[in-house]
């Protein structure tokens, strides 16, 4: 009967293991969910849907190919003692590997395959945001498919699957060496390969800011990332039986510590440096301190990850900025600064901030721990770095890494997908750049220039008998700030103006807009938002309304608004073809 009991709570903690793992595969699952929001978010609207396509299938192509070669180069055991440590072996669609060694206690093969498929997706998918809005589908399929099929499965084969780098007692808990930073440096390869976006920076090589046509979609993306983390870093026990709740638990306390106090700092930099709170370097605060933790978060206590938070904040809004200002390294999401920098600085922290339990328990000391650590990031950085270079290198050579200028310039959603809009009946809005703001790749080839006459023809019709009301009409146009309309609307509506037009329009006056700060790069907002408010009027006098509307509009700071007259000639009222003043009354 004891043999009896024992086997069953034998099978019970198998279980418990097994959904544990099969749980956290499924929050990494929904990270790519979180990817797509902030790769969306942060880029323009005409580039939508081709973020979102590329998410899609950096995972379905991943997946498949991870299952067929991936996981044993990851995990198994290759024949050739010599090599063992750096490459596993060839199991084509895992048929005939053992790797009972690797599999955690009570963790079924199947479970543990989706686990480590799914953070051979997250890898991949980093690459996607620093390379946006200028790179071909096609080269993107090609070389995210060499990231699932041989860079990462030979990375995770050293640290995880019992390689050298594992031998040597180098320490990555969830992957911020193996999936943040190695992911990173990809990206960091690719954008240096594609040259910045066109209008990225001026002749004269200033960065100008290209925001994001959603903070609120990026925003959503980052609260996903961060919910799913707790499965990313939680679920990499592996276990939930023998102890390893505790570590579980004291790993979402470090995770959640780091993720916030990061976005504190991150927000407190930018306010001393910008004058206000940048929001989307704020959002990627959040994942840098997200990034940070991950290889230690077992590892540190919570004042420690407190402190891995901090400096991850100062890391990457100076990370961003070094390859914004000074490399002129064009990351329109950020990605480089969260997951490679913070990736390889959170991974070296790891060492510093360990407690001294933790020490004792991995048998090491401090210094020789830092130095392991930092032999591992080097040479995870220049694998990673010289293999995807050379893939890159390839693809520019053959296929074509990088759109066409007119392409670019049109949004890769019609080009690349045949998408007009990947919003539908909304209009995006365009982004404007001024004569001289941007340069041409050196092989884009000119169109024939024409006259403005030619480009913008114009046809000028009369009418052959004037129609002129009987009673002086009025046309009246006011600009204004947005925050200032209603108070305008209910004034209007006291004097007796019953009638109005209003739209929302973006423009500026002698002030030529004002400068603003977006991820640490000033930019000149020369078209500012305002409402344009149009009204006829003849039986109110016109100085009247003109009176109402500077009282209700000034402030004595430039840009309060004008105010435009016109005479009009008629007004005609559609359903009862009424005119002129009569047209304007209301009915009784």
């Amino acid at each position: 009967m004891g043999y009896l009991i024992s086997a069953d709570i034998m099978e019970l903690a198998s279980d418990v293991n097994t959904i544990w793992v099969l749980f956290g595969a499924a929050l990494v699952f929904f990270m790519q969910a979180g990817f797509a929001m902030v790769e969306s978010g942060f880029t323009r609207a005409k580039n939508a849907g081709n973020i979102i396509m590329k998410n899609m299938m950096d995972f379905c192509i991943g997946a498949p190919l991870y299952w067929v070669v991936g996981f044993g180069i990851m995990f198994g055991t290759c024949s050739i003692e010599a090599l063992s440590g750096v490459f596993g072996h060839f199991d084509f669609f895992i048929l005939n590997g053992d790797y009972s060694a690797i599999l955690p206690d009570g963790v079924n093969l199947y479970a543990y395959i989706i686990f480590q498929t799914v953070f051979c997706a997250t890898a991949a998918t980093i690459v996607s945001g620093a390379m946006a809005e200028r790179t071909k589908f096609s080269a993107y399929c090609v070389y995210s498919a060499i990231i699932s099929l041989i860079i990462y499965p030979i990375a995770g084969h050293w640290v995880w699957g019992g390689g050298w780098l594992a031998q040597l007692g180098f320490h990555d808990f969830a992957g911020s060496a193996v999936v943040h930073m190695l992911g990173g440096v990809c990206a960091l390869v690719g954008a240096i390969f594609l040259g910045p976006r066109i209008g990225k920076y001026t002749k004269d090589g200033k960065p100008k800011a290209i925001p994001g046509h959603s903070i609120t979609l990026g925003a959503l993306g980052v609260f996903i990332l961060w919910f799913c983390w707790f499965g990313f870093n939680g679920a990499s026990t592996v276990s939930m039986t023998d102890g390893a709740a505790v570590v579980a638990s004291r790993v979402f306390v470090t995770t959640n510590l780091a993720a916030a106090v990061a976005t504190v700092t991150t927000m407190i930099i930018t306010w001393i440096r910008y004058k206000k709170p940048d929001v989307s370097m704020t959002l990627n605060g959040t994942l840098a301190g997200l990034v940070a933790i991950t290889a230690g978060c077992d590892m540190v206590s919570p004042l420690g990850a407190a402190a891995i938070g901090i400096i991850a904040g100062f890391v990457v809004v100076f990370g961003i900025e070094l390859l914004d200002k000074v490399l002129k390294i064009d990351d329109p999401v950020g990605a480089v600064g969260v997951h490679f920098a913070n990736g390889l600085v959170g991974t070296l922290l790891t060492a510093v901030f360990a407690t001294s339990e933790s020490l004792q328990e991995a048998g090491i000391s401090r210094g020789k721990f830092f130095g392991v650590q930092l032999l591992g990031v080097v040479a995870l950085i220049v694998f990673a770095g010289g293999l995807i270079s050379l893939t890159f290198f390839i693809i520019k050579k053959t296929m074509g890494l990088r759109v066409s200028p007119q392409e670019e310039l049109s949004g890769l959603d019609l080009p690349e997908h045949g998408l007009a809009s990947a919003y539908a009946d909304f209009m995006p809005s365009p982004q404007v750049m001024g004569v001289g703001d941007f340069r041409m790749p050196k092989d884009y080839k000119k169109e024939e220039v024409v006259s403005k006459d030619d480009a913008i023809p114009v046809q000028v019709k009369t009418m052959d008998k004037s129609m002129v009301s009987d009673v002086k009409l009025t046309k009246i146009d006011i600009l204004l700030k947005e925050e200032r309309f209603e108070a305008l609307k209910e004034a209007l509506s006291e004097i007796g103006i019953t009638g109005m037009t209003v739209t929302h329009v973006v423009g500026c006056g002698v002030q030529k807009g004002k400068p603003e700060y977006y991820r640490g790069v000033m930019r000149e907002v020369q078209l500012l938002p305002r409402v344009q408010v149009e009204i006829v009027v003849a039986k109110v006098p016109v100085q009247q309304v003109i009176d109402v509307a500077k009282k209700v509009l000034y402030t004595g700071h430039i840009g309060d608004g004008k105010i435009f007259i016109y005479d009009v000639e008629n007004v005609i009222k559609v359903r009862t073809g009424e005119e002129g003043f009569a047209a304007l009354q209301d009915e009784e």
